[in-house]
């Protein structure tokens, strides 16, 4: 991946908090806000509501839809 420069304008107090916040976790400003910038959603997950982009990966991966349905069927039998 090809990195490039970019000017950025914010706040004195929170370029200090992310200065310290950097430090302390071994890394720099620039991998702080590179991080960031990966996680926003890409356009392709708009059409999801906000509820369920909140929600997107709160189950453990080992839970399968099979497992989900018979806790629903158990839930909501009794």
């Amino acid at each position: 991946m090809e990195n490039t420069k970019l000017t950025i304008r914010i706040s004195k107090n929170r370029l200090e908090k992310a200065k310290i916040f950097a430090k302390e976790n071994n890394t720099s400003l620039s991998r702080l806000v590179d991080e960031f910038l990966g996680q926003l959603p890409r356009q392709n997950n708009q059409g999801n509501s906000k509820i369920v982009n909140r929600l997107s990966g709160v189950l453990s991966s080992k839970i399968s839809t099979a497992d989900y349905k018979n806790h629903l069927e158990k839930k909501y039998r009794g």
